[in-house]
C-alpha cells in the first residue's frame, strides 16, 4: 500500500463454533489488567455524564501510528467490531510484542464488522505538519470504512473534522476495546511499510527503529544525508541537510509554521 492510500475490508463470513471456542479462552493478565481499566473508566463517564454513545450507536474506534518517527508516512486506522465475536487480550499496541500484535492484527481482520487504514504521505506532512496529517490520515481512515459509523471514538484529546459525530478519549487505546484494535491495525500497517522501506534503504536500519530517532539513525543520517522518505519539516532531517551542504526550498516556511504539537520526540 503506497502512501496516501486507503485499505478498507468488510469482514468475512462468521467463523465456526471452534473458531468462536478459542477466542473465549482465559485472558491473560495484561488483558485483564485492561479490562479493569475499562470498567473503571465507564463507572466513572457514567457518574459524570460523559457517556456520549447509546445502545444503537455504531462505534468505531481510530488511532495512529507513527507520530513521532524521522522517516515515513502517518497511518490511522478505524475499526468497526463486531459484539458477536469479541478479541481476547486487546490493548494499546506499544504494550505488545511484535509477535502479539501480528496475532492480533490477524484477528481483527477476520472479525471485525469493518476496518480502514490510510496514510498521510511525508509530502503531506511537510506541507501540512505532523498534527494535521495525522488529522488527514484519521479522516481517511474513518471515510473509507464500508459501514458508516454513528460515533467515532478517537484516541488522544482532539479530533479530526469527521462527518460523524466524535468523541476524543484520552488514553483510549489502553481502555476502549475498537481504539485498541485501531491502535494495532495502525502500528503493523506502519511496521510493514517501514520494512518494505528498509529493503529499498538499507543503510538507515527502518527494519530496527521505524523511523525513529533511535542513536542508529541519528548516526546514519549524520553520515549519509537523508532520504527522499524523511521528513523534511523535522529538526534533525533539516540538520542532516545543512550537514551535507544541502539547502532546503521553502525551509524558512516549514519553520514558521511549526507548532509544539508538532515537536519532535526521540524513541
Amino acid at each position: 500500500m503506497t502512501e496516501g492510500t486507503i485499505k478498507r475490508v468488510r469482514a468475512k463470513a462468521p467463523a465456526s463454533k471452534a473458531a468462536g471456542k478459542s477466542a473465549a479462552r482465559a485472558p491473560s493478565k495484561a488483558s485483564s489488567k485492561a479490562a479493569e481499566k475499562r470498567a473503571a473508566r465507564q463507572v466513572w463517564a457514567e457518574q459524570a455524564g460523559l457517556l456520549f454513545e447509546s445502545p444503537d450507536d455504531i462505534i468505531c474506534g481510530v488511532d495512529e501510528a507513527g507520530r513521532g518517527p524521522l522517516a515515513g508516512p502517518v497511518t490511522a486506522a478505524a475499526v468497526i467490531l463486531d459484539p458477536a465475536r469479541p478479541i481476547a487480550g486487546l490493548d494499546d499496541s506499544k504494550a505488545l510484542s511484535a509477535k502479539a500484535r501480528e496475532a492480533l492484527y490477524e484477528l481483527i481482520v477476520e472479525r471485525a464488522l469493518a476496518w480502514c487504514v490510510a496514510s498521510a504521505s511525508v509530502e503531506e506532512i511537510d506541507s501540512l505538519n505532523i498534527l494535521h496529517a495525522t488529522m488527514l490520515a484519521m479522516r481517511r481512515a474513518v471515510e473509507g470504512l464500508s459501514v458508516t459509523p454513528t460515533l467515532a471514538k478517537i484516541d488522544g484529546n482532539r479530533c479530526p473534522v469527521l462527518p460523524v459525530r466524535s468523541e476524543a478519549v484520552i488514553g483510549g487505546d489502553a481502555l476502549v476495546p475498537s481504539i485498541s484494535a485501531a491502535s494495532i491495525i495502525a502500528k503493523v500497517t506502519r511496521d510493514r511499510m517501514l520494512l518494505e522501506l528498509h529493503e529499498a534503504f538499507p543503510v538507515y536500519g527502518f527494519d530496527a527503529h521505524a523511523g525513529y530517532g533511535t542513536a542508529q539513525h541519528m548516526a546514519a543520517l549524520r553520515t549519509h544525508g537523508p532520504c527522499e522518505h524523511h521528513r523534511r519539516s523535522f529538526a534533525p532531517v533539516r540538520e542532516a541537510y545543512a550537514l551535507h551542504g544541502i539547502a532546503l526550498p521553502g525551509a524558512a516556511k516549514a519553520l514558521s509554521a511549526a507548532r509544539p504539537d508538532d515537536a519532535f520526540t526521540p524513541a
